[in-house]
């Protein structure tokens, strides 16, 4: 299957298709929020991002950002083959919890050691995650946990038809 052609570019506006193999970690100078059951579980102006060709930016959180209780520790683990092993949590928010809603990389491979520590969320399983004041959009699929901006341009990884790219 070949690459898809990106989407246009505006000014301020960045392509996925222009992010590195293998990814890179970026700061984020804006406040990241995540809402869940109706109640703030999450606020920080702390957080990094993880860009990756064809995806939308993976955000992560330090987990001492998280209200107390939010994050419980759950069985199973995944690999991915630049950050190393991910382990997972449930999701707590006021009466709502989400089996296997966010991930972190307890021992991150070298280029990845800024991840320790830090929580990343599927924002589709999420009441609201908001970048800089703006509600974001879950990438398309659930394997990938990306989060789409007004800013950031696709296609993105996640969408029928992408499984080959």
């Amino acid at each position: 299957m070949r690459r898809p052609e990106p989407d246009p570019v505006g000014i301020g506006e960045e392509s996925v298709w222009a992010y590195p193999r293998p990814p890179r970690v970026e700061r984020v100078l804006e406040r990241v929020t995540i809402s869940l059951g109706g109640v703030l579980i999450a606020d920080t102006l702390d957080a990094v991002r993880v860009l990756e060709t064809s995806h939308p930016p993976v955000y992560y959180l330090p987990a001492a950002s998280f209200v107390s209780g939010a994050l419980t520790p759950v069985q199973g683990t995944s690999r991915c083959e630049f950050k190393g092993e991910a382990a997972y949590f449930d999701v707590h928010g006021g009466t709502r919890s989400v089996h296997r809603a966010a991930w972190t990389y307890p021992n991150p491979t070298h280029g990845f050691r800024e991840l320790k520590g830090r929580v990343a969320v599927y924002a589709g399983d999420m009441d609201a995650c908001t970048v800089g004041g703006e509600r974001v959009t879950p990438q398309p699929g659930r394997f990938y946990g990306g989060w789409i901006t007004a800013r950031v341009r696709g296609p993105f990884k996640g969408e029928p038809g992408s499984l080959g790219w």
